[in-house]
């Protein structure tokens, strides 16, 4: 299980590469309700998301085999980017698989950080055989989207650095999906403030970790349906262990709240910021949080890759 001394040692490998991401701050969102609200900006993050803090730990872990063999994995989002990148940027081969239905345009970006892209049917069966399949032929080494240690101890610098801005907080509020994000975070906070408590957030469409974190089993997702596609993943193992021994609560929001968070982040701040990463934001504006004091507030927002495609065209008609 990953603990704080694995997260200071990703911080000292991706110290030369990542961004260190803002901290932003609302005084309307701090009066909407009634505490000191920071907002780590991942969306600042190279490829617009958290992803490349983890991605580029796991590359920077490789030992020389596997350094000259290259990596792999099966994603057809933010991850694919990320490692795409990270290995570009270490000078190690990436193969990308995925899904056939993916969008067109994440395809592209991913071949254009440098990555081989196998495309497969448009299951996780198939993403997980094909990229199996390329390490047993290739050798490749798996840098799986989130249930690494390597992946999960980047992703907890994001919450390493907002505390080590901000100072001391009573609460830190995390996107969970596959877990990778939260299980970093959680490991990071625990371990610099004690006193706060750890939220994990998703959407009720997609409600695995809820329904696993209170019955104390792994529960799988199943049909998720959720605006929020960076979060329809199902926890892996190592992710939901860590999350049941280090995270205090998980809330599940509605489909209206996360567009209104959204909006919120857009209009006020001026955020390009997904749905994902606009989730952990609903318990602050809809004022779940206790109100009796003070609190300090910290929120990872996890990524800002919208597709702009159909907004952009909309005023090309126009004009």
């Amino acid at each position: 299980m990953i603990d704080i001394e694995h997260i200071k040692r990703a911080a000292d490998n991706i110290r030369k590469v990542a961004n260190r991401t803002a901290v932003m701050r609302s005084r309307t969102l701090d009066r909407l309700c009634s505490a000191k609200v920071f907002l780590k900006c991942e969306n600042f993050q190279r490829t617009g998301s958290f992803k490349f803090r983890g991605a580029y730990n796991a590359i920077s872990l490789l030992d020389d085999t596997q350094r000259s063999a290259g990596v792999v994995t099966h994603s057809s989002g933010n991850h694919a980017q990320a490692l795409a990148l990270a290995a570009a940027a270490a000078g190690v081969r990436a193969r990308i698989v995925m899904p056939a239905g993916s969008v067109p345009i994440k395809i592209e970006a991913v071949k254009g950080y440098g990555a081989d892209v196998i495309l497969c049917d448009n299951t996780l069966e198939s993403r997980e055989s094909t990229a199996a399949a390329l390490i047993e032929s290739q050798g490749l080494t798996l840098v799986h989207p989130y249930n690494d240690e390597r992946v999960m101890a980047g992703a907890g610098t994001a919450a390493l650095e907002l505390i080590e801005e901000t100072g001391s907080l009573d609460y830190v509020l995390a996107p969970v999906g596959g877990g990778g994000l939260l299980s970093g975070t959680s490991t990071a906070v625990k371990n610099l403030c004690p006193q706060a408590a750890v939220w994990g957030v998703e959407p009720a469409g997609a409600d695995d970790a809820f329904r696993s974190f209170n019955s104390g089993r792994l529960i799988p997702q199943t049909n998720p349906c959720t605006i929020a596609d960076g979060l329809r993943t199902s926890l892996g193992e190592k992710t939901f262990e860590v999350i049941r021994r280090r995270v205090d609560e998980i809330v599940t929001v509605q489909e209206a709240e996360i567009v209104e968070a959204m909006k919120f982040l857009w209009q006020r701040m001026k955020l390009v910021v997904e749905p994902s990463g606009a989730v952990p934001l609903v318990p602050v504006i809809k004022g779940l949080l206790p109100t009796d004091r003070a609190l300090r507030v910290g929120v990872i927002i996890s990524g800002g890759n919208v597709g702009l495609e159909s907004f952009f065209s909309g005023f090309l008609e126009q004009s």
